[in-house]
């Protein structure tokens, strides 16, 4: 079973107006890769120009935020549901 990725409506538009896609991967770096094979373009939206996550942009795998897991180096497993969130800045 593989992993389920909860995409923001911002970025449905690289996923074919998906809401989620399933992709696989042993870690958040790997589902990333995974999920750029399936969905060109998001990874640029995730990732800065040197791979790293972008800040604005946060990760929970089964509602965990992997800032204070491992980060990219999170570990996944099959059946795992992992939510991109966007953050939001205003007043």
């Amino acid at each position: 079973m593989p992993v389920k990725v909860l995409i923001p409506t911002p970025l449905q538009k690289l996923t074919n107006n998906q809401a989620t896609v399933e992709c696989n991967g042993t870690t958040i770096a790997e589902l990333l890769e995974s999920l750029e094979q399936s969905c060109p373009g998001i990874k640029a939206r995730l990732c800065d120009e040197s791979g790293e996550l972008r800040r604005f942009v946060n990760f929970y795998v089964n509602s965990e935020d992997i800032r204070f897991l491992d980060g990219a180096n999170t570990s996944l497993k099959d059946g795992d549901e992992v939510s991109i969130i966007p953050a939001i800045a205003g007043g």
